[in-house]
């Protein structure tokens, strides 16, 4: 039955051109390389660096806009495509069309008061907007959900995450004067999909810090996420583990009522090569591999931009991952740096002699 789980998103039947906001490397890597396997048209790209812009498009066969004018000019017959900073969003928000069908990158804001903005300006301009926390639909996600959806795992009662991985922050220079980092811009993701499989939970206690060796504000964390009497869910989290591949570890482990998933997300080790996704089921007769059909880079990103498309087109009623959620997945992320701000519970000290 494994090897049925749904995986991926199925194309649609029409497609609409897609504008491109941001020249950046995740556009390079990622956007413009799963727009071009799905088939889909990018109709252009829009940088306030024109030269970067133009640089970009023409290594992909498309134009580069001078403006954000041009880059609007197709109206709610194009999805707009944010990949771009936080900071940026809103005033991006506000110039496209009314009604438009817009994907914004992650995350959300680099606060809960940018989310707020963000979301004011999505629902005055009555936006169809979903925000690129693209690991809902990495393969072994999509499979994991349908197992759980199929009942093969019985009620959710356990969620463990453990990254023990060496991230070369060195690659992403702009992180060194930002305050928040790991949270915000790594586990967030997990923190999304924890959301979407448990749904919100009641509270979060968390701690986040930095590490000796860099200048990175935050690069490990633990989270315990409230949901009640009956589950327990606590990631652990260490950018930091720089001692070789053998013992490094970046994994998931979801136990039911009735079986067990244990997921790998490869990208993280060895990054930027990374390693193979790997899902495995435990529905009581032993462990089963399920092959998987991709990993999360860049197969999730497939499958947000199929997603969008499809809604765009009407194809799909819901929109998956709307902004309205995401920003629930922002609220959490708020809660957890509120929490690391807070001291922990004091220790009693021993009785007076």
């Amino acid at each position: 039955m494994s090897t049925d789980l749904s995986q991926a998103v199925p194309l649609p039947k029409t497609s609409l051109p897609v504008v491109i906001f941001g020249a950046g490397s995740i556009v390079k890597d990622a956007h413009l390389p799963a727009y071009s396997r799905l088939g889909f048209t990018v109709a252009g790209i829009y940088d306030p660096d024109l030269a970067k812009a133009a640089a970009l498009a023409a290594q992909h066969g498309t134009r580069a806009f001078a403006s954000v004018a041009e880059a609007t000019a197709l109206g709610t017959g194009a999805v707009y495509d944010l990949a771009t900073p936080p900071e940026v969003i809103t005033g991006i928000l506000s110039a496209l069309p009314e009604e438009a069908t817009v994907i914004i990158q992650k995350p959300m804001g680099s606060d809960l008061a940018g989310a707020d903005a963000i979301l004011r300006v999505v629902r005055a301009r009555r936006l169809k907007a979903a925000v690129n926390f693209q690991i809902r639909f990495a393969p072994a996600l999509m499979a994991l959900k349908d197992a759980i959806a199929r009942g093969m795992l019985g009620e959710v009662v356990d969620v463990d995450g453990l990254l023990a991985v060496d991230t070369p922050w060195h690659l992403f220079a702009f992180l060194a004067k930002l305050p928040r980092v790991e949270i915000l811009l790594h586990s967030i993701h997990y923190l999304d999909a924890i959301r979407e499989i448990l749904g919100n939970p009641l509270g979060v206690h968390a701690k986040t810090i930095g590490h000796p060796s860099s200048t990175v504000s935050n690069t490990r964390s633990a989270l315990i996420l409230d949901y009640g009497p009956n589950v327990r869910c606590a990631l652990s989290i260490n950018h930091n583990h720089s001692f070789g591949r053998k013992f490094q570890a970046c994994e998931f482990r979801i136990c039911g009522t009735k079986g067990a998933a244990y997921i790998k997300l490869g990208v993280n080790l060895d990054y930027p090569k990374g390693e193979p996704d790997e899902l495995w089921l435990n529905t009581g007769a032993g462990w089963e591999h399920v092959p998987l059909q991709g990993n999360w880079f860049i197969e999730a990103f497939l499958g947000r931009f199929t997603q969008v498309m499809r809604f765009a087109v009407g194809e799909d009623t819901t929109l998956q991952g709307s902004a309205e959620d995401a920003w629930h997945t922002m609220a959490l992320v708020e809660a957890a740096y509120e929490s690391s701000a807070l001291p922990a519970h004091p220790i009693k000290g021993a009785p007076d002699a």
